[in-house]
């Protein structure tokens, strides 16, 4: 054939692999055998083998990439990716209803939007005139890893859309229980670990750097949002999953619902628990979101999750066993944690052998003792812990546990205190300089640094061999002094080394986090980070102007009184000015601009009628202004909207100027 015959040929056949590929694992109904299609994909490699200049990147027949990836590549996304609020009862999804009611229109009308919960790995896809240009994890909602040439393996993702827009897909990689069994008996073939359920199977297969053994995993891809390019007429998020699927993606229509009211959704969640257990993928929950978009928008998002959005867990699975012992960890702040241990139980899909009691007040309520039989769950779906003694199974032998009058690892006597935002006494080492509180915090530092390649083993064996004595001394590592090591090559020392390199430079909120200051999370660090900008303005308000740190929406007394002994005590301030002197670059947070609210406080109390309280708030701080959650001497102004709360009567006993919604409205 000439090459404007192959060339048509090539054409061709890439039509019709790519029509039967959706046949299979879009539509569910092929109409042609496995042979078939094996046979059209290799006359066109043939094809494309004699005519190289007719390769497309995004052809099917490129789902497997070649060569294998040197590392996985940070991206940042641009929409977050946001993680979902959990309600595990009817009566907490009502509590949802509740709240989400006073934040909307008095008179809006709710519809909800039901689907299953896959358990699976999220990841976003980017197209661009219909192509797919890159697909990336989830990562930490802001910044993923770029996992495109692994997700271009999966035949349910498609390459190319059947629109030529620009869009953002969001949806869940996914193993099926049936190819899970099949690679954990090639696993235990080839004497390897097997994989626990399917979420920790597919999270591991999309983490491989060779495309091929992704390949071998055979994925599936479960669409479930839209960000960005969508069309005009799409007012739902019903009918955001409908254009998904005409795009070519996969859903489930049978497995998902609109509902009039919470009872439709109570009905539809107990009709999907009959079938779950015979599901062929795994599923921890029924995510149920208020259907209209322009809804969705007037509730926005608080922290990490939307408020439109929550997903129903069904009640943990449980299990029975006999705890063996109960030993105690040492965290990173020094507080000593009972650990229950127990052999190896199935529950909830996973093995597990070991379950936090929490603490001594935990133990004696439960009035457990060593030797039980107990009742382990976990709570949804990920916690393992211990929810009931069965007493009456006790046969006489079994032991009071006490906690250990010294540490079980630096030996210093154990102190008992009631520290902040805690209900009960926690026993914890006072030692500074625990070598497990020290390995703790070394393990947290480099998580939020993201230096994958130091883990917990490795971090331990260079405590242990003197190369390091805190985090600042891993900025200074050498490739000489980490390859002279005993099981430590050229290579691997170089990995390391070049990985510390490119993480020295961090935004200020990971920082104050890294730092593993009490209280401070990563939301909470955050929000200190967008208020003070810079870390030196951090350590002087948190050393001598608590009141401005009060004043921070979301801080309280507990958080303030953390960041105060942090930054008081002198070996904290000689550990940072030795991470800068070692080359760590701290950078300066974006502040809120100025405007006509600036260094104006604003409490909002009551439902108003003209706008929802989050777009109340928007405005304020557009205007450079800030919306604290109770009332004090600080605040500005008091808005009071219909059925105001306790805070409108703390404003007239401070004396405090309160708005009414007209007025606010002229202020605005």
């Amino acid at each position: 054939m000439s090459k404007t015959e192959d060339k048509k040929r090539i054409d061709a056949l890439r039509k019709e692999i790519a029509r039967l590929r959706s046949e299979y694992h879009i539509e569910n109904k092929p109409d042609v055998t496995d042979e078939v299609y094996d046979s059209l994909t290799r006359e066109l490699r043939t094809l494309l083998k004699k005519n190289p200049e007719f390769e497309d990147p995004n052809a099917p027949e490129n789902r497997v990439a070649g060569k294998p990836l040197p590392k996985f590549e940070k991206v940042r996304h641009q929409v977050r990716m946001l993680s979902l609020n959990d309600v595990f009862s009817e009566e907490e999804l009502y509590e949802w209803e509740n709240r989400i009611k006073k934040l909307l229109p008095v008179h809006a009308r709710i519809d909800y939007f039901c689907e299953v919960k896959f358990d699976g790995l999220a990841v976003s896809l980017i197209y661009e005139k219909g192509k797919l240009v890159r697909g990336a994890t989830r990562g930490d909602g802001f910044v993923g890893e770029d996992i495109t040439e692994n997700l271009k393996t999966i035949h349910s993702i498609p390459l190319v859309l059947r629109e030529a827009i620009d869009i953002e897909i969001r949806g869940e990689a996914l193993l099926s229980k049936a190819q899970l069994g099949e690679l954990n008996k090639r696993q235990e073939r080839e004497g390897k670990p097997l994989f626990a359920n399917t979420r920790n199977a597919a999270a591991g297969s999309l983490r491989q750097l060779d495309p091929k053994l992704a390949a071998s995993r055979k994925l599936d891809f479960v669409a479930y949002d839209i960000k960005g390019g969508t069309h005009k007429e799409i007012d739902t998020h019903s009918k955001e999953h409908k254009f998904l699927h005409q795009l070519g993606f996969v859903i489930f229509p049978d497995l998902e619902a609109t509902a009039e009211n919470l009872s439709e959704v109570i009905d539809f969640i107990k009709k999907f628990e009959k079938i779950r257990s015979n599901f062929p993928y795994g599923t921890d929950g029924i995510v149920v979101s208020v259907d209209d978009l322009e809804l969705q928008q007037i509730l926005g998002v608080v922290g990490k999750a939307p408020r439109y959005m929550v997903a129903f867990k069904y009640p943990a699975e449980r299990a029975t066993t006999i705890v063996k012992d109960i030993t105690v960890n040492v965290g990173r702040t020094g507080v000593l944690t009972p650990l229950a241990l127990f052999p190896p139980t199935p529950v909830a899909g996973s093995t597990v052998s070991k379950a936090t009691l929490h603490n001594m007040d935990q133990i004696e309520r439960l009035g457990l003792r060593i030797g039980d039989t107990v009742v382990i769950e976990k709570a949804g779906d990920v916690i393992p812990k211990v929810v009931e003694v069965l007493s009456r199974m006790r046969t006489g032998k079994e032991k009071k546990f006490t906690m250990p009058k010294v540490c079980p690892v630096c030996k210093t006597a154990i102190e008992q205190k009631k520290l902040p935002a805690q209900t009960s006494v926690a026993h914890y080492c006072p030692n500074p300089k625990c070598p497990a509180k020290s390995l703790r915090s070394l393990e947290h530092f480099v998580s939020v640094f993201e230096i994958y390649e130091l883990g917990p083993k490795i971090l331990r064996r260079f405590k242990d061999e003197g190369l390091i004595t805190d985090a600042a001394d891993i900025f200074t590592l050498k490739r000489e002094d980490i390859a002279m090591l005993p099981r430590f090559g050229e290579k691997s020392a170089e990995n390391i080394v070049n990985e510390i390199r490119s993480k020295k430079r961090i935004s200020l909120s990971r920082f104050l986090w890294a730092l593993g200051i009490l209280h401070v999370g990563e939301e909470t660090a955050r929000d200190i980070a967008a208020h003070f900008g810079t870390l030196e303005k951090v350590i002087i308000a948190a050393t001598s102007n608590h009141e401005e740190i009060n004043m921070i929406e979301n801080i309280g007394p507990a958080v303030q009184k953390s960041l105060s002994d942090f930054f008081q005590d002198k070996n904290n301030l000689h550990f940072i000015k030795k991470l800068e002197k070692n080359g760590v670059v701290v950078e300066k947070a974006e502040r809120k601009k100025a405007g006509k609210f600036t260094g104006m406080n604003f409490v909002l109390t009551g439902t108003l009628s003209s706008m929802s309280r989050p777009i109340a708030k928007e405005k304020i701080l557009a205007l450079g202004g800030k919306v604290v959650g109770s009332v004090s001497s600080n605040t500005t102004y008091v808005v009071a909207g219909t059925d105001p709360g306790s805070k409108l009567k703390n404003a007239e006993k401070l004396g405090i100027k309160v708005l009414t919604e007209k007025e606010f409205l002229a202020l605005l």
